[in-house]
């Protein structure tokens, strides 16, 4: 079952159509020529298609049972070889421009050829056109060679050099995600064929490409087709020189997947959390996106290593990749583009991966929840990708550190044998604890300590600790002294990202007990408002929260 993300707001359309936007009306229908602009978009430079805006640019919206209709119509259009030849899977989203609401869907540039009813198009800034020369085929082909080298041809390497228990594996998860897949009954040509794993080419050809034997191929063919090919996990909590644990993956990209996840699991905590009363797995959210980013976008020619690195203080994955922007990469400047597109569109029909762009999103999403209010960073730069999570409890230029003032007096004569602990505010959080603190503690406490430190300390040292709250809570927690709708925070605090206002503002004070809602049983309500609660009123420095 597909699942649609909830619109957001969109504040300005492009100006005109060019050669990355397209306009449609689709008042009463899907527009005929649809399937042309998406192989258009494919075949080209990718693009965004907004339905629901007239030729000019003028916002007709659509009807709340056309966006839904439209929405599944265009999953199953683009998961159609009928239609879309290979097909491409697509997930439509819903908009909103000032009261009217809109489709947009959003189309890579895609490493394979695409047809529809045997025709093949291209894109330019006056719309979409039919390939009819040899010489723009050619061209065509070899820019998509150049570009994505998952794509190389692998003469030398046929279907025996493929795993049929993969190929059996593939089948099993696609039909967890769909029972009535379209792919299910396909022999393991037809479903190479189908998924774009041979070599680009008209008439089309049979030669297995790279992607193709990384999906698929036995870890002999593996290591001839890509020698370089390794995913690097490493533990560096202790010794950051070289590893406290380290795995080395070069297997087929199915079961680097699944391993890879299995090392986060083994190294990093999984706090409780609740989303709309339904516990779900932080961790779970947050890697599986992290871990399909640098299977997405890695270079697989390249002969640096792509890494999982587990430091005490953060996370770091990088991966060798052309870069295409330069530069940091936020929900805002987000523009997808997949570097291995044919290993993308599989691992999202296996339901290894989810629709493309939604790493970023999901990540700035959940991370700050998972780390108290710390941000990712994803950047580009000109050795490849890099993506960086701060852990919970890692020092930063904002953190404000915890003070206890008890007095200690007591003296300690026996040797500190015992696990060391980190103190607990008593506020109730969904945090998780610092999952540094777990070494032993077995060193003599010197004369100068040991004047000091007493067995009494247990009892001396206050637990009212006060709470590490980030800047962003810090801004909030004035404006709740009266009852204030999401949108009245975000204007007063001068923000227009609605994610951001909600990831790093009101989720952190909600769940440190800083802020409460106005109506507990209805979260997603439109009345709803946020006010302080009495830990709240405290930690803004006394006053009474108004009803």
């Amino acid at each position: 079952m597909l699942v649609f993300e909830p619109p957001s707001t969109y504040s300005v359309l492009p100006a005109r159509e060019d050669l990355h936007t397209e306009f449609k009306e689709a008042c009463s229908g899907l527009p005929e020529n649809l399937c042309d602009t998406l192989c258009a978009f494919l075949n080209t430079d990718g693009g965004t298609l907004y339905l629901g805006v007239g030729d000019k640019g003028e916002v007709l919206g659509l009807e709340p049972d056309q966006i839904e209709r439209y929405a599944k119509d265009i999953a199953s259009i683009s998961n159609n070889p009928q239609k879309i030849d290979p097909p491409y899977l697509l997930f439509p989203k819903e908009e909103i421009i000032g009261d009217k609401r809109i489709l947009v869907i959003q189309v890579p540039l895609s490493s394979q050829l695409h047809r529809h009813k045997g025709e093949i198009y291209l894109r330019s800034d006056e719309g979409d056109y039919r390939v009819k020369g040899s010489h723009q085929l050619a061209g065509l082909l070899n820019r998509k060679l150049g570009i994505f080298t998952e794509q190389t041809p692998m003469p030398h390497f046929s279907l025996k050099d493929l795993r049929p228990d993969l190929f059996e594996r593939a089948r099993t998860l696609m039909r967890r995600r769909n029972q009535n897949h379209p792919w299910l009954n396909l022999d393991m040509d037809a479903l190479l064929r189908t998924a774009g794993l041979y070599t680009p080419s008209d008439p089309p050809s049979s030669t297995l490409t790279l992607a193709a034997i990384l999906l698929f191929g036995t870890d002999v063919a593996i290591r001839q087709a890509a020698p370089a090919y390794t995913f690097d996990c490493l533990l560096r909590r202790r010794d950051v020189e070289r590893y406290d644990d380290r795995l080395m993956i070069d297997t087929n990209l199915i079961d680097a997947y699944d391993l890879m996840m299995g090392f986060v699991e083994k190294h990093l905590n999984d706090p409780f959390y609740l989303e709309h009363d339904a516990s779900i797995s932080l961790r779970e959210r947050i890697f599986r996106e992290a871990i399909s980013n640098i299977i997405a976008h890695r270079e697989y020619r390249d002969a640096t290593p792509a890494r999982l690195m587990i430091y005490k203080d953060r996370v770091v994955l990088d991966n060798p990749a052309m870069a295409y922007f330069h530069t940091r990469i936020t929900p805002r400047n987000l523009r997808s583009h997949p570097k291995n597109p044919a290993i993308c569109k599989f691992m999202i029909q296996i339901a290894r991966f989810d629709q493309l762009g939604s790493g970023v999103l999901n990540i700035h999403k959940y991370w700050p929840i998972y780390s108290t209010g710390a941000e990712p960073v994803f950047r580009e730069t000109r050795h490849g990708f890099e993506l960086i999570l701060p852990l919970p409890g890692a020092p930063t230029t904002e953190a404000k550190p915890v003070q206890v003032t008890a007095p200690v007096e007591a003296p300690v004569e026996a040797p500190v044998e015992a696990p060391v602990g980190r103190l607990e505010s008593r506020l109730e959080s969904r945090t998780p604890r610092n999952p540094e603190v777990a070494g032993q503690v077995t060193g003599q406490v010197s004369p100068q300590v040991g004047a000091q430190v007493g067995a009494q300390v247990g009892e001396q040292v206050t637990p009212e600790v006060t709470p590490e709250v980030t800047p962003e809570v810090r801004r909030l927690l004035p404006l709740c002294v009266a009852p204030k709708t999401r949108r009245e925070l975000q204007v007063a605090l001068g923000l227009k990202d609605d994610d951001h206002i909600r990831v790093a503002y009101i989720d952190p004070a909600l769940a440190a007990g800083l802020i409460e809602r106005t109506l507990p049983d209805k979260p997603n309500s439109r009345l709803q408002k946020y006010r302080l609660s009495e830990k709240g009123r405290v930690m803004a420095g006394g006053g009474k929260a108004q009803a």
